[in-house]
């Protein structure tokens, strides 16, 4: 009996050590946007079909591997073995962020690794490694700066951004990709177009460097205080040399790559001036001139004038509101047409808006539209200016309802309400008297109909009500109405989360499941991908829709722990729509 009891403990013992583990392992869990990190996948038997995870999917970029390697060892009559994977990733993003599952197959069985998550935070500084050979690094030849006109300006004055990258005479730019593009929260901005990129020279760091214009972009801040821009990060592949040069003078370039960050900016936007400042300011800030013009003055009755209200110069035409006429009550005056000619060089905003008003008269006699006014901020001077326009006198020639030079207009207009008297006076010949006493309710048609219509409703119920029992006892009717019930229910919970990742998934992922029972008539126990997908293939439905459906559901659940856009949960929701509404129709 003991000889049987060590037997059985031998051979679990040999059985969990035999046990297959198939690990993934990174060389840091946080790092900046700057750094590196290895992963390494290790298996401790021999495997094949290595599917590594998709690391474009998952925000990295492989900038080295794949490397393999096997170590194989005998200790005591024991043998180890152990294969490992090892890449080497750039983030291309900041965030939270998921490494998938990589996948071996090993005598004929799936094994898969778990996710990892990793965390990617700024860019950090590199300190210099001195074990490194001598070459010549991208980290000391290799600047992004940002260049700003005016670090403390007047609320919406203009100032300028100018991104240079700057790159010394010992190495070569071959490529480079924006990762993070600068925001500029509580600015107007407006970038200006480059379309050629052109290498010059300039003094940098007090040495000559080469260096590009990437990026200009004109910035008017909304509100006063300290704003934050925040930095434009680049990826840069290069090329250095290495070592010395060969017997011919050759140098040999080996491939680099760099994140370069032109780094966040404070401006410091100070309030406009309080004292001094019109009633009628409305934010206009620089240089301006002022009018409001009419098309004519003199017209009859019935015709139609347009008065334009314009500003040309130089400041911030797009941010503010132009003074709106005010008309006597006999002019009739429309919305105004909305007019920009306005281009935005480095300099600022130059050029002019104009609403253009089309007024008509409804009488005749002069009306006056009084003057308009027009404050602005000047920055030259520091102080407030206001241009007033002229008044307008308005001369309508003729009309109804007001005396005309005419001798007869006296007797012309006393005819007028006798004529309008006797075109009318028709209608007072006609009245429509009604009886202020109301019939009685009892003995009333409507009496005899409520009387009536309990009886007439009793084979009603009875219909209904076999209706009923009958739909009671479809026991499996039933299920399909309440499952596909529950579909569109979580189905609508998914759109209603759209903002809240983890309860979106949730809700899209029961939708799908409630789906599929109401269609297939299969319990939540049977639902497998391969039970899925044999009877979706059995009931004809499309290979490629059922393919879909399955990588949907399988996302579902990573998609939970995985970082996501609003973009691509909007994309998933539309997806599951399309493929739900396909299967529909092809199930039918």
């Amino acid at each position: 009996m003991k000889r049987l009891i060590v037997i059985l403990v031998l051979f679990i013992t040999n059985a969990l050590l035999a046990q297959v583990k198939f690990e993934a392992n990174v060389s840091k869990n946080s790092l900046g946007l700057n750094e590196r990190v290895r992963i390494e996948f290790s298996i401790n038997e021999d495997g094949d079909n290595f599917v590594p995870p998709n690391f474009e999917a998952s925000g990295f970029r492989v900038v080295g591997g794949p490397s393999q390697s096997i170590s194989q060892s005998w200790i005591n009559g024991r043998s180890s073995f152990q294969k490992s994977y090892t890449y080497i990733l750039l983030p291309l993003k900041k965030g939270n962020l998921v490494i998938r599952q990589a996948v071996i197959e090993i005598d004929g069985q799936l094994y898969k690794t778990l996710p990892i998550k990793i965390n990617v935070s700024d860019a950090v500084n590199l300190p210099n490694d001195p074990n490194e050979p001598a070459t010549v690094r991208a980290d000391n030849n290799l600047y992004l700066v940002a260049d700003i006109s005016k670090t403390n300006p007047y609320v919406n004055e203009p100032i300028t951004v100018v991104y240079k990258l700057y790159f010394s005479y010992n190495i070569g730019i071959s490529n480079w990709r924006e990762l993070n593009k600068p925001k500029y929260n509580d600015f107007w901005s407006q970038n200006i177009d480059i379309k050629n990129l052109v290498a010059e020279e300039g003094m940098f760091k007090g040495e000559r460097y080469r260096f590009v214009v990437l990026r200009k972009t004109v910035l008017y801040p909304q509100k006063a205080g300290k704003l934050e821009i925040e930095p434009l990060s680049l990826d840069i592949d290069c090329q250095v040399p290495r070592g010395r040069p060969n017997f011919f003078g050759q140098v040999q370039l080996v491939e680099d790559s760099k994140r370069v960050s032109a780094g966040s900016k404070i401006i410091s936007v100070k309030a406009l001036p309080e004292a001094g400042k019109p009633a009628n300011f409305s934010g206009a800030v620089g240089k301006f001139n002022f009018s409001a013009l009419p098309s004519r003055t003199t017209l009859k009755n019935g015709e139609s004038l347009d008065l334009e209200v314009k500003v040309t110069g130089t400041g911030n035409l797009k941010l503010f509101n132009l003074p709106k006429p005010v008309v006597p009550s006999d002019l009739e005056m429309y919305d105004p047409e909305h007019t920009e000619n306005v281009t935005t060089p480095l300099s600022g905003m130059t050029g002019s808006i104009s609403d253009r008003y089309t007024i008509i008269p409804q009488s005749k006699g002069n009306f006056p539209i009084k003057g308009l006014q027009f404050s602005y901020f000047d920055l030259t001077s520091g102080s407030y200016r206001t241009i007033t326009s002229p008044d307008v006198m308005l001369n309508v020639l003729d009309g109804p309802g007001v005396a005309s030079s005419n001798p007869n207009a006296t007797n012309e207009a006393s005819k007028v309400p006798v004529a309008a008297s006797k075109a009318f006076a028709f209608i007072k010949q006609k009245t429509n008297l009604s009886n202020i006493e109301s019939d009685d309710f009892l003995g009333s048609g409507w009496f005899y109909s409520l009387m009536i219509f309990p009886f007439l409703g009793i084979p009603a119920l009875m219909l209904l009500r076999r209706r009923k029992e009958a739909e009671d006892a479809d026991v499996v009717g039933n299920k399909k109405k309440k499952s596909n019930a529950l579909a569109k229910k979580y189905l609508s919970e998914a759109k209603k989360q759209i903002n809240n990742k983890e309860p979106f998934y949730i809700a899209l992922e029961k939708a799908m499941h409630n789906f599929l029972k109401a269609k297939l008539s299969i319990e939540t126990s049977e639902m497998s991908k391969d039970k899925i997908t044999e009877i979706l293939l059995s009931r004809n439905a499309n290979s490629d829709t059922v393919k879909e459906f399955i990588t949907l559901t399988e996302s579902c659940e990573l998609a939970r722990y995985a970082p996501s856009t609003s973009v691509t949960i909007q994309q998933d929701y539309d997806k599951a729509v399309e493929i739900i509404s396909s299967l529909e129709k092809q199930l039918a």
